[in-house]
């Protein structure tokens, strides 16, 4: 391992900002924030928006500065990248800003019912693999975990350069009958006025430069029944 790789993970422990459990410590079990995260970590009790997969905290940072009336954290496991994230954080001196570093499968772990606003996923892994579908974060399995945290008019805003986990994620919206609140394979030539869409990453930079098309849906998970799809099986 690189000296400045350890340099970052050493630096990384001191972040306020920033929590970071072992893996047996919420692996089935409750973190001791759960519930909480508003009231112990931010000191207020503001809504809740959540980047999974969320790199340097890109989107995280930049909502961050446009909402002071929210709470936004971003989950990744690479404690590299959130480092990025976390010391910009800190030299900006934002308050309203936390980053979880942790498997997005244990998220149900951290939150409670009905605690998070919204979720966004911003450029996450296609997993374009048949044998991978499970992994991405679109599956019906993780939509029934973002579920279980979501308040009931809770929004999840997926943005993607992959045209198929696009359609797949169409898919599942409309087989299980949820509300889709807007969508677009090409989001650059689309008249939606939703600035918060206007935000670019450092991966969606290298796509539009590359000539890919940007997609993007915003969705609510409205249907009472377990989300399913016979993709899966």
């Amino acid at each position: 391992m690189g000296k400045n790789k350890l340099r970052k993970w050493t630096e990384i422990k001191d972040f306020a900002h920033v929590i970071q459990p072992a893996f047996e410590d919420v692996y089935k079990k409750d973190h001791l924030l759960k519930g909480k995260l508003s009231e112990k970590f931010f000191k207020n009790n503001l809504p809740i928006v959540l980047e999974l997969g969320c790199g340097k905290g890109e989107y995280t940072i930049n909502l961050a500065k446009k909402f002071p009336n929210k709470n936004f954290i971003g989950i990744d496991i690479k404690g590299a990248r959130i480092w990025k994230g976390a010391r910009i954080v800190e030299e900006m001196e934002l308050k309203n800003v936390g980053f979880i570093r942790t498997r997005i499968e244990l998220i149900n772990s951290f939150f409670s019912k009905d605690e998070i606003s919204e979720i966004w996923l911003t450029f996450p892994d296609p997993q374009t693999k048949k044998s991978r579908e499970k992994k991405r974060l679109t599956n019906p399995q993780f939509l029934n975990s973002y579920k279980e945290l979501l308040t009931p008019e809770g929004i999840i805003n997926l943005k993607t350069d992959n045209h198929s986990l696009f359609q797949y994620t169409l898919d599942i919206i409309k087989k299980n009958n949820l509300e889709l609140l807007y969508s677009t394979p090409d989001l650059y030539s689309a008249d939606i006025s939703d600035e918060n869409l206007q935000i670019k990453t450092f991966y969606e930079k290298r796509f539009i430069e590359e000539g890919e098309k940007i997609t993007c849906l915003s969705f609510r998970l409205t249907n009472n029944k377990p989300i399913e799809f016979s993709g899966d099986d």
